[in-house]
Protein backbone atom coordinates (compact mmCIF):
# COMPACT_ATOMS: atom_id res chain seq x y z
CA UNK A 1 0.00 0.00 0.00
CA UNK A 2 1.40 3.38 -0.95
CA UNK A 3 1.92 6.15 1.57
CA UNK A 4 -0.72 8.29 -0.15
CA UNK A 5 -3.26 5.43 -0.01
CA UNK A 6 -2.46 4.87 3.69
CA UNK A 7 -2.86 8.59 4.38
CA UNK A 8 -6.22 8.63 2.57
CA UNK A 9 -7.41 5.57 4.54
CA UNK A 10 -6.30 7.11 7.83
CA UNK A 11 -8.05 10.38 6.93
CA UNK A 12 -11.27 8.49 6.13
CA UNK A 13 -11.12 6.53 9.38
CA UNK A 14 -10.60 9.72 11.40
CA UNK A 15 -13.37 11.60 9.60
CA UNK A 16 -15.66 8.57 9.97
CA UNK A 17 -15.10 8.62 13.74
CA UNK A 18 -15.74 12.36 13.83
CA UNK A 19 -18.96 11.95 11.83
CA UNK A 20 -20.08 9.11 14.14
CA UNK A 21 -19.58 11.38 17.16
CA UNK A 22 -21.33 14.28 15.40
CA UNK A 23 -24.27 12.05 14.43
CA UNK A 24 -24.58 10.77 17.99
CA UNK A 25 -24.52 14.26 19.50
CA UNK A 26 -26.79 15.75 16.81
CA UNK A 27 -29.33 12.97 17.43
CA UNK A 28 -29.30 13.28 21.20
CA UNK A 29 -28.86 16.96 21.92
CA UNK A 30 -30.41 18.95 19.11
CA UNK A 31 -34.10 18.04 19.19
CA UNK A 32 -36.85 20.09 17.58
CA UNK A 33 -40.38 19.22 18.74
CA UNK A 34 -42.50 17.71 15.98
CA UNK A 35 -46.26 18.16 15.65
CA UNK A 36 -46.45 14.40 15.04
CA UNK A 37 -45.48 13.27 18.54
CA UNK A 38 -41.78 13.19 19.10
CA UNK A 39 -39.02 15.34 17.79
CA UNK A 40 -36.87 15.96 14.75
CA UNK A 41 -33.09 15.88 15.06
CA UNK A 42 -30.08 16.62 12.87
CA UNK A 43 -28.77 13.05 12.95
CA UNK A 44 -30.07 12.02 9.53
CA UNK A 45 -28.74 15.12 7.79
CA UNK A 46 -25.26 14.30 9.08
CA UNK A 47 -25.64 10.66 8.04
CA UNK A 48 -26.37 11.85 4.51
CA UNK A 49 -23.44 14.28 4.56
CA UNK A 50 -21.13 11.52 5.85
CA UNK A 51 -22.30 9.25 3.03
CA UNK A 52 -21.73 11.93 0.41
CA UNK A 53 -18.29 12.83 1.77
CA UNK A 54 -16.99 9.35 2.62
CA UNK A 55 -18.86 6.98 0.30
CA UNK A 56 -20.97 3.93 1.14
CA UNK A 57 -18.61 1.88 3.36
CA UNK A 58 -17.31 4.59 5.68
CA UNK A 59 -20.69 6.36 5.50
CA UNK A 60 -22.36 3.15 6.71
CA UNK A 61 -19.94 2.98 9.63
CA UNK A 62 -20.44 6.63 10.61
CA UNK A 63 -24.23 6.52 10.33
CA UNK A 64 -24.69 3.13 11.94
CA UNK A 65 -22.29 3.62 14.83
CA UNK A 66 -23.27 7.22 15.60
CA UNK A 67 -27.00 6.53 15.57
CA UNK A 68 -26.71 3.25 17.49
CA UNK A 69 -24.67 4.99 20.18
CA UNK A 70 -27.34 7.71 20.43
CA UNK A 71 -29.98 5.03 21.03
CA UNK A 72 -27.78 3.25 23.56
CA UNK A 73 -26.95 6.43 25.50
CA UNK A 74 -30.61 7.57 25.39
CA UNK A 75 -31.95 4.37 26.95
CA UNK A 76 -33.29 2.74 23.78
CA UNK A 77 -31.01 -0.31 23.77
CA UNK A 78 -33.72 -2.42 22.12
CA UNK A 79 -33.38 -0.22 19.01
CA UNK A 80 -29.56 -0.42 18.77
CA UNK A 81 -29.27 -3.40 16.35
CA UNK A 82 -32.02 -2.09 14.06
CA UNK A 83 -30.74 1.46 14.17
CA UNK A 84 -27.20 0.36 13.33
CA UNK A 85 -28.38 -1.42 10.17
CA UNK A 86 -31.14 1.02 9.15
CA UNK A 87 -29.07 4.18 9.58
CA UNK A 88 -26.09 2.53 7.92
CA UNK A 89 -28.26 1.61 4.93
CA UNK A 90 -29.37 5.24 4.61
CA UNK A 91 -25.73 6.08 3.95
CA UNK A 92 -25.18 3.23 1.50
CA UNK A 93 -28.20 4.16 -0.61
CA UNK A 94 -27.44 7.89 -0.56
CA UNK A 95 -23.77 7.37 -1.47
CA UNK A 96 -24.35 4.87 -4.27
CA UNK A 97 -27.11 6.92 -5.87
CA UNK A 98 -25.17 10.18 -5.86
CA UNK A 99 -22.16 8.29 -7.25
CA UNK A 100 -24.30 6.93 -10.10
CA UNK A 101 -25.66 10.41 -10.88
CA UNK A 102 -22.20 11.99 -10.81
CA UNK A 103 -20.77 9.27 -13.06
CA UNK A 104 -23.23 10.40 -15.71
CA UNK A 105 -22.56 14.12 -15.35
CA UNK A 106 -21.23 16.60 -12.81
CA UNK A 107 -24.39 18.63 -13.48
CA UNK A 108 -26.42 15.83 -11.89
CA UNK A 109 -24.74 16.24 -8.50
CA UNK A 110 -27.60 18.18 -6.87
CA UNK A 111 -30.34 15.87 -8.23
CA UNK A 112 -28.17 12.96 -7.05
CA UNK A 113 -28.01 14.37 -3.53
CA UNK A 114 -31.79 14.83 -3.49
CA UNK A 115 -32.70 11.43 -4.97
CA UNK A 116 -30.06 9.65 -2.89
CA UNK A 117 -31.26 11.37 0.27
CA UNK A 118 -34.89 10.51 -0.43
CA UNK A 119 -34.02 6.88 -1.16
CA UNK A 120 -32.05 6.64 2.07
CA UNK A 121 -34.86 8.14 4.11
CA UNK A 122 -37.43 5.81 2.52
CA UNK A 123 -35.22 2.97 3.75
CA UNK A 124 -35.27 4.54 7.22
CA UNK A 125 -39.08 4.83 7.34
CA UNK A 126 -39.63 1.31 5.99
CA UNK A 127 -36.83 -0.12 8.13
CA UNK A 128 -38.19 1.21 11.41
CA UNK A 129 -41.72 0.16 10.47
CA UNK A 130 -40.59 -3.41 9.79
CA UNK A 131 -38.27 -3.49 12.81
CA UNK A 132 -41.10 -2.44 15.12
CA UNK A 133 -43.62 -4.80 13.53
CA UNK A 134 -41.45 -7.88 13.18
CA UNK A 135 -38.77 -7.70 15.85
CA UNK A 136 -40.18 -5.51 18.61
CA UNK A 137 -43.50 -7.33 18.70
CA UNK A 138 -45.71 -4.45 17.64
CA UNK A 139 -48.46 -5.30 15.21
CA UNK A 140 -48.21 -4.02 11.67
CA UNK A 141 -51.00 -1.59 12.54
CA UNK A 142 -49.27 -0.50 15.74
CA UNK A 143 -46.00 0.07 13.91
CA UNK A 144 -47.78 2.48 11.55
CA UNK A 145 -47.89 5.06 14.34
CA UNK A 146 -44.19 5.83 13.85
CA UNK A 147 -44.40 6.35 10.07
CA UNK A 148 -45.60 10.00 9.99
CA UNK A 149 -42.94 11.15 12.47
CA UNK A 150 -40.24 9.26 10.58
CA UNK A 151 -41.40 10.85 7.32
CA UNK A 152 -40.99 14.30 8.86
CA UNK A 153 -37.56 13.29 10.23
CA UNK A 154 -36.55 12.00 6.79
CA UNK A 155 -37.73 15.12 4.95
CA UNK A 156 -35.88 17.31 7.43
CA UNK A 157 -32.71 15.25 6.96
CA UNK A 158 -32.85 15.45 3.16
CA UNK A 159 -33.51 19.20 3.09
CA UNK A 160 -30.88 20.20 5.66
CA UNK A 161 -28.34 17.65 4.43
CA UNK A 162 -28.68 18.80 0.81
CA UNK A 163 -28.30 22.46 1.75
CA UNK A 164 -25.25 21.79 3.94
CA UNK A 165 -23.47 19.54 1.42
CA UNK A 166 -23.89 22.25 -1.23
CA UNK A 167 -22.19 24.72 1.10
CA UNK A 168 -19.42 22.24 1.89
CA UNK A 169 -18.90 21.55 -1.83
CA UNK A 170 -18.24 25.25 -2.46
CA UNK A 171 -15.32 25.14 0.00
CA UNK A 172 -13.56 22.45 -2.08
CA UNK A 173 -13.03 20.34 1.05
CA UNK A 174 -14.59 17.37 -0.78
CA UNK A 175 -11.57 17.27 -3.08
CA UNK A 176 -9.67 15.74 -0.12
CA UNK A 177 -11.78 12.60 -0.47
CA UNK A 178 -11.67 10.29 -3.44
CA UNK A 179 -15.35 9.38 -3.05
CA UNK A 180 -16.69 12.57 -4.62
CA UNK A 181 -13.95 14.93 -5.67
CA UNK A 182 -15.62 18.11 -6.90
Amino acid sequence: MTTQKKDNTLLKICVTAMFAALICVATMLIQIPSPLNGYVNFGDCFILIAAWVLGPVYGFAAGGIGSALADLFSGYAHYVPGTFIIKGLIAVAAALIVRAFMNKSEKLRLPGFIVGGIAGEVIMVAGYYLYAALLLGKSFEGALASVPGNLVQGAFGVIVGTVVIQIIAKTKVLAKFDAYAV
